[in-house]
Formats: C-alpha cells, structure tokens, sequence
C-alpha cells in the first residue's frame, strides 16, 4: 500500500501526461513556455484571482510574496507554530522574525484567539507585526474572515499559505482567492501535484503582480534591466504541462479525496476507537492533502509500530513544533508555550489518503488500528 498512490495516478492519465511531455520536448521552449502562462491563467480564474505567478516551490512563492510585500530585516511576521517549517523559515531568510500563536485542536489551524491575544501583546510593548501568514493545514482553511478583520484592525497584511488547500472551500470562496496574496505548492504529494518542485503566487493587484514576475526572474521587468534584487524561481514548462492535464481530472479527483475521508470517517465511527477523525468546519470543504486523526492516551508509538507490520505507511506532521525547534531557539520560546500544537504534534498521524485509494485498503488501515488499540 501506498501513503500517496502517485504511480496509480500516472496509469490513470498516462497518454494525456506523455503527449503533454512531448509536445514540451518538441517545442523546446523548457523555461517560461506557452505552457506556463496557460496554467497560470487557468488557475487565476478557478480561484477568482486577477492572477498568478508560476514559481519553482511553494516555499519560493511565500519567500518572493514576503519580498514584494516589503518584509525587511527586524520585521516580525505572526504565523502558525504548527506547519512544515518552510512558513516560518521564509520569515528568516529576509532577516525578519517570526512570531507564534497557538492553534485550534479541533482544525489545527491558527486559533484567531490566541493571535489577536499575541497582536495585542505585541501591541502594549511598543511593537507591531508587518502580517500573518494564515496556514491552510491539511486541506482545510482557517478562520479566514476573523484573521483578515485582525489584519484591518492592526492595519498588517494576511498572505494565505496554501500549500496544502488549493481545490477547498470556505464560505463558498475559493482557497488562494480569499486574500490579497495567496501562495500554494505542487510539490508532488500535494492535491494538486507536479512531477517535481513547483508552485504558484496568486494577487488581486496588477501592479503586485508585475512585481512578483520581476522577482522571480533576477529582479528584471524587461531584459537585462534589473530594477531589485531578485531570484531564479520560474516553473519549468514541463511541470506547467503536467499540471495542466492533472487540473481537467482535478474536479474529479477532489470529489473522490471527499469520498474517501467520508469512507474513514464511516469506518472509525463503527470501530468505536480512542481516535479523533479530522474536523471539518460546516462553512468549508477540505481537500485532505492529509486525512490526519488524533491517537489518544498516548497510543501513536504503539500505533505507528503496528502498522510498520502491517505493512502499511503513515506519517506524522509535526513531530516538534516550530517553537521548539532548534533553529528557532534565538526567539525564546519554551516548552509549553503552545499547549495545543505541542499537544496536537504528540497526537497526530496521518493515514493513507489519495483519490484511488479503495474501500479495500481503507478497511485494512482501520483493522490495524484495532489490532494496536485491542479493539
């Protein structure tokens, strides 16, 4: 069994994906092809966005939407300590300072309670975040609404980190169409996945726009005219058209993702089992880039150890919070700070979860959960 089943996605759209590829090859035009601007203009318009920036990581994207925003050194940047370290890690190339709140345990997204709490705080000693960066976890939005209100009432911006939600809803709007700037990956694991490293800057504003394509090439907005210091972060042609076929199945592949999670929610229901099934908030859908459950009284190792038997995958995001890692030690944050992510980082595994994923080898997962909790 497979924890992301790519190789089944491959056979499922293997003549779309080799004709794609080799009309790149014939073409010949492997950086900023026809391709690239295709996809980016396909993507704007199912988010509602005035438009995108194809990038070479969902990482490059938070890094050159911070730059274009005017993140310098000192500023600090208010975010999630319950995410791959890449949110944060942005924050620190440009000499700028990450700041945490805590999360909600039910979504594991950024408890707008504990970050007005933290802005407030920040407020009394004198100093005042440049913006948030709201991370979509696991395929679920935030609590979108209430962040952008922090956002106005401390006059600071709110990028979404998407990486992990392209495709999910809230309130009927779009995932990378709820904020001014929006950033998600193709990283090939994710929803929405290349063969590679990729990712996409989505903005409401045309002159932002212009600014994250001269970024993301040297700086340059016409040829051999570097206007800022820049990078090299454009995504390749051949994963624009990967991406492209991937994106008519992507609907589709959505609604069975969907399918799935209601199958393992089914399924823990009917075990009875000391496991939390994800949350999802009546005002949203998620696209479950992970189908993540809680394991309580301390159960995950034993879990874990079983499925290694069993022969079956999992994962856990994120064994150490933010906080409480090494490269963060300079911001003076201590054990126990975060109660929830700490908590939620103890807690968490994620199972297997793709959209061809069968009832089959869903039961199988659940029936080792049985087997490690003696159910």
């Amino acid at each position: 069994m497979e924890f992301i089943d790519l190789r089944r996605q491959y056979r499922e759209y293997k003549d779309e994906i080799n004709k794609a590829i080799g009309e790149v090859l014939e073409g010949a035009r492997f950086i900023l092809g026809h391709q690239v601007k295709a996809l980016e203009e396909a993507l704007s318009r199912y988010v509602g966005q005035e438009g995108a920036v194809g990038v070479a990581s969902g990482t490059d994207g938070l890094f050159i939407s911070l730059q274009a925003l005017g993140v310098r050194p000192g500023d600090l940047v208010l975010t999630t300590p319950f995410t791959f370290i890449a949110t944060a890690e942005v924050i620190g190339l440009l000499g700028a300072r990450p700041v945490f709140a805590d999360i909600d345990p039910e979504t594991f997204n950024m408890s707008c309670d504990s970050a007005k709490e933290v802005l407030n705080d920040l407020e009394k000693g004198g100093k005042r975040p440049k913006g948030i960066i709201a991370v979509s976890l696991f395929g679920q939005c935030p609590d979108m609404d209430e962040l952008l209100e922090l956002g106005k009432e401390f006059s600071i911006f709110v990028i979404e980190d998407a990486c992990q939600s392209f495709g999910a809803r809230y309130k009927e709007r779009p995932s990378c169409g709820l904020t001014d700037l929006a950033v998600t990956s193709f990283f090939p694991a994710k929803p929405l996945g290349c063969y590679g490293d990729g990712g996409m800057v989505f903005a409401r504003d045309k002159t932002m726009l212009e600014r994250l394509r001269a970024i993301r090439n040297h700086g340059q907005r016409r040829q051999y005219l570097h206007e800022e210091i820049g990078v090299n972060s454009r995504l390749d042609t051949l994963q624009a058209a990967i991406l492209l076929v991937k994106f008519r199945h992507f609907e589709d592949e959505i609604k069975k993702r969907m399918e799935a999670a209601m199958r393992y929610n089914q399924l823990l229901v009917d075990s009875d089992l000391p496991v939390s099934p994800p949350v999802v908030k009546a005002d949203r859908t998620s696209v479950y880039a992970q189908y993540t459950v809680r394991i309580h009284e301390g159960m995950r190792d034993k879990v874990r150890d079983v499925f290694i038997e069993e022969g079956i995958p999992t994962a856990v995001y994120y064994p150490i919070p933010l906080h409480l890692q090494p490269v963060f030690r300079s911001l003076g944050y201590w054990e126990g700070a975060f109660r929830e992510a700490e908590k939620a980082s103890k807690e968490v595994l994620s199972l297997p979860m793709h959209p061809f994923i069968t009832w089959g080898e869903q039961e199988r997962v659940v029936e080792a959960l049985k087997k490690a909790l003696k159910v």
